[in-house]
């Protein structure tokens, strides 16, 4: 089989039928892949939906979870050459997504392939900004070599056999495997602009403060060098305000956006910050609040 892909999910009703009609009528013949979810106990209709899309299902429970660990079990269930990472809520938004997506890995290329996310209608105006600048219409993100998102993402099988998913961390589990397979052997990892998903977006201002606090939580064992005091915060702040603003073109400038636009990047960099501020022992209840938000 050439790919599985392996879907994490809690609570995707909403967008996981649309992501399984993509996944559908894709151009890698049905017989050459495979769609594994794995659920963390939800609550609505995302397991149904999961069996009407004819896929396999596994299920992590609350006290289990982990980023990485989820992704571990479905990678171990997993049949194809190719493990493939595709969020709940990420659309596949042409049917040459999965080929595009694996082909720099079945021509040995990389190791690891990962493609471009736009917004939904629903995401926040300044997420659209996150995404433009992490994943581009060309070029990749370049500032670090081993940079990846399993939101839309594949690696080899072979390479997961070696090293697996930490399955300690609080998120960025994709950054911090890439790290380590680059350190120790020089991985390649290849972004395909081809490849595009749409990243539907529907958060609380809580839950987007709660992401960017268990990631910057996570980047601190991933990349300890890195620093973010109360200055850092408040700078990148008001540049990311700033940038916004322009990209706004000011005359389509409304109340409204503007409050939205500071509510995210206060979510974004004060998240940021209370998480590297954080060197407590990370508790079961506190991961409930960080992987089930709300």
């Amino acid at each position: 089989m050439r790919a599985s892909i392996v879907i994490r999910t809690f609570n995707e009703e909403r967008y996981l039928p649309m992501v399984l009609d993509a996944i559908q009528g894709q151009t890698v013949h049905p017989t050459d892949r495979e769609t594994i979810v794995v659920d963390s106990g939800s609550t609505d209709r995302t397991v149904e939906a999961a069996q009407e899309g004819g896929c396999a299902i596994l299920h992590i429970s609350r006290d289990e979870f982990s980023f990485g660990r989820s992704l571990n079990r479905g990678c171990d269930a997993a049949r194809g050459e190719v493990l493939v990472f595709l969020s709940g809520h990420c659309e596949p938004k042409d049917v040459q997504w999965l080929e595009k997506l694996i082909s720099p890995i079945e021509e040995a290329r990389a190791a690891i392939s990962y493609g471009r996310q736009i917004g939904g209608p629903d995401t926040k105006f300044s997420e659209h900004q996150v995404f433009a600048k992490y994943f581009p219409q060309r070029d990749r993100f370049s500032d670090i070599p081993f940079f990846y998102n399993n939101a839309n993402a594949a690696t080899a099988r072979t390479l997961w056999n070696q090293y697996l998913f930490d399955e300690d961390l609080t998120g960025l589990e994709d950054l911090e495997f890439a790290k380590r397979t680059y350190l120790e052997q020089g991985t390649r990892v290849e972004y395909v602009p081809d490849a595009v998903v749409y990243h539907h977006h529907d958060e609380s201002w809580r839950q987007v403060k709660r992401r960017y606090e268990r990631e910057a939580l996570a980047l601190q064992k991933i990349m300890p060098e890195l620093r973010f005091t109360t200055f850092d915060a408040i700078k990148c702040f008001l540049f990311g305000v700033g940038v916004d603003l322009q990209q706004t073109r000011l005359w389509y400038l409304t109340p409204g956006l503007l409050k939205q636009i500071c509510a995210f990047r206060l979510c974004q960099f004060y998240g940021g910050w209370r998480g590297y501020r954080s060197h407590r022992e990370i508790t079961q209840k506190r991961k409930q609040k960080y992987f089930y938000p709300g």
